[in-house]
């Protein structure tokens, strides 16, 4: 099962009143596992940065000049997806900036039952309870150290390892592909990275009552019972 994990960086919050996309970032998963590929570009939105989303992603209008606009990478993105699952923070946000996007540049729109939002399963799981990206960081013990300022392929990176997280638990030979620069489009294998333990030991799941009863049963068994040997 082939999915993308993917985020943007965008100008504000509503493409309808003229926001745009300025940074896409994605990291391709095979069966919950990182491939090494991924999809990283910025984008000119062609128009000026706000203050308070350049104080969210730090991408002022001199660096995005000379960068490519959505018209030039759009399918080079729609390429890259395919038709996998997206999984996304928040999917609702960066659906609505995507597809507005794709829109005005005559490109087919993706649809929104593709998307896998991990903040609505966040707020199933741990109802309550905090459900920022950084707040599942802490929560699963993910190093996200890094994240200065949002960043769509660093962000993407540090929700692949909180997905595997909310779906069941880390797989112990996850690997994470390094930080494309930009425009890269694909890595072609992962970094000797493995995903790192646990801060606290899980609990047992056999309580005393059983252990108590193991016993029982391993002295009516006699000296000569296999449990009763050291390796």
């Amino acid at each position: 099962m082939r999915e993308i994990v993917l985020d943007t960086e965008t100008t504000g919050f509503d493409p309808v009143e003229g926001d745009r996309i300025v940074e896409i970032g994605a990291v391709e998963l095979f069966n919950h596992l990182p491939t090494g590929r991924t999809f990283h570009q910025y984008i000119n939105p062609q128009r000026t940065m706000p203050p308070s989303a350049f104080e969210v992603h730090g991408l002022g209008d001199d660096f995005l000049r000379d960068k490519p606009v959505f018209a030039a990478i759009g399918q080079a993105f729609l390429d890259f997806i395919e038709d996998a699952k997206l999984v996304i923070h928040n999917a609702s946000f960066d659906m609505k900036f995507l597809n507005h996007e794709l829109k005005l540049i005559g490109l087919p729109e993706i649809p929104w039952v593709r998307a896998v939002d991990t903040l609505a399963i966040a707020r199933q799981r741990f109802p309550g309870s905090p459900a920022s990206l950084d707040a599942l960081c802490r929560r699963f013990g993910v190093d996200n150290s890094a994240r200065e300022r949002h960043g769509a392929l660093l962000d993407s990176e540090i929700l692949a390892e909180v997905y595997l997280e909310l779906i069941g638990g880390r797989q112990p030979d996850l690997v994470l592909a390094p930080a494309q620069g930009q425009g890269g489009t694909a890595g072609e294998g992962p970094v000797n990275w493995r995903a790192r333990p646990r801060p606290a030991p899980l609990p047992p799941h056999i309580t005393p009552g059983e252990e108590e009863a193991h016993a029982a049963f391993i002295g009516l068994l006699g000296e000569g019972a296999i449990w009763r040997k050291r390796g």
